[in-house]
Parts: structure tokens; sequence; C-alpha cells
């Protein structure tokens, strides 16, 4: 048997027992609904709770006030793909071979939507999926949707005007109306309505196209909200001749308005919530897959690959009324992208499967007060692009270290005491002691997730038919790409005996 079929079968085997499981240990109460809501390149501190001196959020201001922000949460990976991966397998980047953009998410994976199906809930996703592999405009039939039923999806666009989608089975395409996280919001609302009275939870995946770039096509009226002139620019904001002042603020402008827009939505899910009696018993998150450089340390608006706050940190809200009592809490320990399934199936009272690398985090949620002195793993493996250097880091409550593969440049900061990171520590005689200790957190974590040493980018070419046998473009060949690798790699094995 393959190891491709050992792990189907293994998956099937996981999932079949957690089914049991629930059924045994289900009690009279409901379990609570779930609602996760993820945008797509919002940095942690564009928001008004975060102190953003521009940026009108209103609605997540006081979802901020009533729950738990995790201020240090970091993007396992900031690009799309690799975060989304990693969220929904509770998997690091290296162990389901997803590094970056536009890959497929190998079918025996064990993922959100399957777990919480087979605890009995109800699933839906609308918007963004990004890990089909397919082509971004692409119909994904129903058993490559990773155990989301309800589902109203395109892999992959950032037409916000009219986008394009898929309705549940029918594979011809179809367009939102206007805005389209307007719209969406409106679905999502009736799906919540519909269901609402269940005998089963729901789950509900909200993904938002938003506020990725392109900014220009933010609604106007909130565009109007943010005159260029008047934009307070984060102090280690560079200009470049491709990006002078002017077009920087222009993009910013926009970059706001869609944060407004996605705000708006999501206190219109929030209502719907209140206005259904349901809030109490609902669980919602509310996050990003990665940030936004916008000029900082001189990288264009539109940039994350880069080893900085401003692309690794992003939100993340959580409030559940019967742990979090209505009451702000901000907590330090870094949460990492892998952490946040485990820590969800905790607070679900669900199994979580030995496959899950990240750590259950549900005690500081439930526990007031409570920390936990770790270091979060980011890194960038593969970037998809020339000008952007390998790296990988670790971020504690208080420091950010980071280390680049190919021009062996490395980064350490304070970020307490140099919150804009312009004032690098690595080399300063009075940061020796701090700069060991880093180096050697970094390594720790690395050699959990057997990435130590890590190499440059041309070392993981080809990673991902290695590690699980399943290519970029989806199933079909699986076989015939195990068995090509096979081959190589018993050349290179007689390769290396004879000499």
């Amino acid at each position: 048997m393959n190891t491709l079929c050992c792990s189907a079968l293994r998956r099937r085997v996981i999932i079949g027992a957690l089914c049991l499981a629930s059924a045994f240990s289900a009690s009279s109460a409901k379990k609570p609904n779930v609602l996760f809501i993820l945008t797509d390149q919002w940095r942690a501190q564009a928001l008004g709770y975060a102190g953003d001196p521009n940026v009108k959020t209103p609605r997540l201001d006081k979802l901020a006030e009533e729950g738990i922000n995790f201020d240090t949460t970091v993007s396992v990976c900031a690009i799309c793909t690799p975060y989304r991966a990693a969220l929904l397998t509770g998997r690091f980047p290296l162990s389901t071979g997803m590094y970056a953009n536009d890959l497929y998410l190998p079918a025996e994976e064990i993922t959100m939507g399957e777990l919480f199906k087979a605890a009995g809930y109800n699933t839906a996703y609308i918007g963004k999926w990004h890990l089909d592999g397919h082509g971004r405009k692409s119909y994904i039939p129903p058993e490559r949707r990773q155990g989301f039923d309800y589902w109203k999806v395109l892999e992959c666009t950032h037409v916000y005007k009219q986008s394009q989608y898929y309705d549940n089975n029918d594979p011809k395409i179809k367009m939102w109306d206007g805005y389209d996280a307007y719209a969406q919001t409106k679905d999502a609302q009736a799906y919540i309505r519909k269901h609402a009275t269940d005998d089963k939870p729901f789950l509900f995946f909200f993904s938002f196209g938003g506020p990725h770039f392109p900014h220009k096509s933010a609604p106007e009226d909130l565009k109007a909200l943010y005159p260029p002139e008047s934009l307070k620019l984060r102090p280690n904001v560079e200009f470049t001749e491709k990006y002078p002042e002017a077009k920087v603020r222009e993009e910013l402008q926009g970059y706001y308005g869609h944060c407004t827009a996605i705000d708006k939505c999501v206190g219109d899910l929030m209502d719907t919530l209140d206005e259904l009696g349901i809030a109490d018993n609902t669980i919602v998150v509310f996050t990003s897959d990665h940030g936004e450089m916008m000029g900082s340390h001189g990288k264009v608006p539109s940039a994350k690959l880069h080893p900085y706050d401003e692309a690794n940190l992003v939100p993340f809200l959580f409030r559940y009324p019967p742990l979090t009592d209505g009451k702000a809490r901000k907590i330090k320990t870094p949460l990492n992208t892998p952490d946040i399934l485990p820590t969800l199936l905790a607070l679900t009272d669900i199994e979580i499967p030995d496959t899950i690398e990240g750590e259950d985090l549900s005690v500081l949620i439930k526990e007031p007060g409570k920390e936990i002195g770790r270091a979060a793993l980011t890194m960038q493996i593969k970037p998809q692009s020339t000008l952007r250097i390998p790296y990988r880091g670790v971020r504690t409550a208080r420091y950010w270290y980071a280390e680049q593969a190919d021009n062996g440049e490395k980064l350490l900061f304070d970020c307490e005491k140099d919150p804009y990171q312009m004032n690098n520590l690595y080399g300063n005689p009075e940061a020796k002691a701090l700069q060991t200790k880093m180096a050697e957190r970094l390594k720790e974590e690395l050699v959990k997730v057997g990435d130590y040493p890590f190499k440059g980018a041309g070392h993981y070419k080809g990673y991902l038919d290695r590690k699980t046998g399943i290519p970029k473009d989806g199933p079909g060949t699986e076989r015939k790409l195990s068995a090509k690798n096979l081959e190589k790699m018993k050349a290179k094995k007689n390769k290396k005996a004879k000499e």
C-alpha cells in the first residue's frame, strides 16, 4: 500500500473515530455555533482599538470591548494559501507542503470543516478559498471542499465589484451584486437566520477578499472618509520612486475604505446574532491571513512577504459571552496560525486529532490574566518573487528575531521600546545575550517542524511533490507523480552509494 493510500485510510479512521466519539459525548446542551470571519491582508495595526489614528472601525472596536484581543497574533506564513492551509489543518507549511500560493491542499489532510462536520455541525463557507490549486476561476466539486457543505465560493479573486462565485453544486459561474462584501454578508445573514433554530450548531466560515489590493475599488463613499492629505503615516514609511508620498497616501485611502466596509459587514453579522437571540451561544472570531507593509521600511503598498510586524502581525478577536462576559481583555501571549484550530476544537469539546501540530491555548481564554511565555514561528519558504528573500523568525510578546536565508541578514527588535522596528539590535554588543537567546528560540521552533537548519528557496523546489505526492494541479496524477519521485530518490540513493 503506497503512502497516499495509507494517509487516506488513516484520515478516514481518525474522522470516523471522531464521529463516534462525538455521538457518545454529545450532551443535551447544544454546542456553541462558530462564526469565523477571515479577512485578507488586514494588518494588526490598522484598527481603531489598536491605536490607528485614521481608520474608522466602530463595530470591530465594539467587538474588542466585548471580548478578547490576542495582541500578538502571528501569521505563520504571510501569504494567502500557506496561511489558509495552516489554519484549516492546524499544521505547519512544511508538514502539508503548502508553502506558496495556488497549491492544492492534499485530500488526506484533516481539516476544520471535516472535524466540525464529524462533530455534528452544519458547515458553511462563503468567499475566497485559495486552497484548491486547479485554477483561480475553476469550479470546486464537493469532494474537494474539505468538509464544508453550504458553499458560495471562488478559488481566488480580488475584483470586488460584481465578483464571481459558484453557488453550491451549480457549475455555472455567478456574480455577486455590487460590492461583493455587502452581498456576501446578506447571504450569510440569510443562512444564519435559516439555521439559528436547528438542532445542530453551525460553523460558518466567512472569507472576505478585502482589504487586499486593489485599493482603488473600495466603496467611494467610504474612501471619501479618508482624504489622502489628512492621513497620518507610520513613522517607518519610506517613499520610493515608484511609490512617492502621493501614491502611498492614495493607496492607504482605499485600504482604509475596504477596512471600514468590512467593519460595517461585521456589524451587520453581530446584529443578526443579537436579533436571533443566539449571540450568547456563538463563538465569534475575527482575524486575517497576513498584514500589509503599505510603505513601511520602503516596501510597496501591497507587499507582505517581508520580516516585519506590518506583514506578520494580524488582528485576532474572540467573543463567546459565557467565557468573555462582555468584558475587554488583552492577551499578550503569541498566538500562531496552527494554534487556532486546536484551540477552537477544545472550546467546542471536539477531540483534537494527533495530526495537529499547533497548541491548544484555550486555557488563556478560560483563565483571565493567564499568560504563557512562548514564541511563535513564522516563515517565508519560497517567496514568489526574486525580490523577496526567504526567512524564518520568531515573535515573542516583546521581541522579534529573524534570519534571512540567502543574504545572511539577521534582525532583532525590541517591539516594546521600538514598535516600528527601526532599530535593529543585531550586532549590538549590549544586546548580545538577547541575540543568543532569540537565536536559540528560533532553532528550537525550527527543530520542532523539521526545518533546522533551514535552507534557501532553491532547496524547497518540488518539496510539495516529495512531501505529499500530490501536485499543485490536484488529484489524478498522484500515483504517477509518486512513482516518478520514488525513482528519482532511488537513483539519487544509488548514485551516492556508488560514490
